[in-house]
């Protein structure tokens, strides 16, 4: 049987500049159709040859850069909208496909979440937030397993100061952090302080994906090993429970990602063992943890351990979130901020990251979302085609 993707290569990525507030910058299409601008250019891809457009803004570029009639996926999410336009070119149905995001003049002056308010705030639960919706799902993998805050300050430390000397991120220079510094941090949703948790910010990322004919002869082309997807339910309405499921003997939401992990290493003929570097996703210091232990890179229970291993910073023997991440990187947006996960993937790929680059880097394991958001996507990447 023939590999899906076989036929998909992801030959152009861009990040746009990014901020805790960009100046000038007051919606988030213009700031999405400024990242695939770029992306079109690092691919050496005309707009014109662009015939299928995957993201919450892609009517607004199909008419910013006029490319109608042109195929429409408004999907918001990150790594499952890329396989979305991934199957849009392994069926023929496109030539290159444009995944753009952005997030700016979104957040504003207020203090709650926008996907928490309006359409949301009578049915969240009262006092109910995103970093309680993880804190939950740490403090039961804690007594479950005897993980520590100590744990999580490392994985947090580790990931900010990857941002730290990242000139792209819009913590850069904010460091370096010690675990002690983590857990000095105001507590916000026990066991979470502060540097545990995401940041808010502004801008652009887009990818561009073309069909196999197209980047035969590109060096730079990196290609899709594996994907998958899981989900529990909608995210940010109903609280988390670590062992709500649907399925029966499936496991439970608490390892959310590991189904989708499987599947992911299925498709590509490979292990946990073959990944040199995970571009995961952080909103918080405990899904670092869980998701080494949901993908396979060390039993369940053993997260806490293999992060104070030094085996997840630089040097080590899996390097995660080598860019910054949403702690210190960026967070922009709700699909911004997933496609960066990818963005980076592709750079260590490439051997084009201008920080915390894996010597050798030939599969890198990219995620998003999280067992606080009920859903986690997978995406396996490398050099060759499958």
């Amino acid at each position: 049987m023939s590999h899906p993707f076989r036929d998909v290569a992801i030959v152009g990525v861009h990040n746009t500049a990014q901020a805790r507030r960009l100046p000038g910058r007051h919606d988030s299409s213009s700031i999405a159709l400024e990242a695939a601008l770029g992306a079109l250019s690092d691919a050496g891809i005309a707009a014109g040859e662009v015939d299928a457009v995957v993201g919450a803004a892609s009517a607004d570029a199909i008419l910013e850069l006029g490319l109608g009639p042109s195929i429409r996926r408004p999907s918001a999410l990150g790594i499952a909208a890329i396989l979305d336009a991934a199957a849009l070119v392994t069926t023929g149905q496109s030539r290159v496909a444009l995944a753009l995001a952005g997030g700016a003049g979104v957040l504003q002056d207020t203090v709650a979440a926008p996907w928490t308010t309006p359409p949301n705030e009578l049915v969240a639960g009262f006092g109910l937030f995103t970093a309680a919706e993880f804190a939950l799902m740490a403090r039961r993998h804690m007594i479950t397993y005897g993980t520590t805050e100590r744990q999580l300050a490392t994985a947090a430390a580790v990931v900010r100061n990857n941002g730290h000397v990242n000139p792209e991120a819009v913590y850069y220079g904010r460091g370096p952090f010690t675990a002690e510094d983590i857990l000095a941090s105001p507590l916000v949703a026990e066991p979470f302080h502060l540097l545990d948790c995401a940041t808010t910010s502004e801008g652009g990322t887009a990818i561009v994906l073309v069909h196999a004919d197209r980047a035969k002869d590109e060096p730079r082309a990196v290609w899709i090993l594996g994907g998958g997807s899981d989900a529990y339910g909608p995210a940010y309405t109903v609280a988390p429970v670590w062992d709500f499921s649907g399925r029966p003997g499936a496991d439970p939401a608490g390892w959310v990602g590991a189904r989708a992990a499987a599947a992911s290493f299925a498709m590509a003929g490979l292990g946990p063992a073959d990944v040199d570097v995970a571009e995961l996703y952080d909103p918080f210091s405990f899904e670092i943890i869980r998701q080494l232990e949901a993908y396979g890179f060390c039993a369940r229970g053993e997260g806490g351990p293999m992060v104070e291993s030094g085996a997840i910073a630089p040097g080590g023997s899996l390097p995660v979130t080598t860019d910054g991440g949403t702690m210190s990187f960026s967070h922009a947006g709700m699909a911004a901020q997933q496609y960066q996960r990818v963005v980076r993937g592709v750079q260590q790929i490439r051997g084009e990251c201008p920080t915390s680059q894996v010597p050798g880097a030939a599969v890198a394991l990219c995620s998003n979302g999280g067992s606080g958001a009920l859903f986690t996507d997978v995406l396996l990447l490398g050099p060759a085609q499958p």
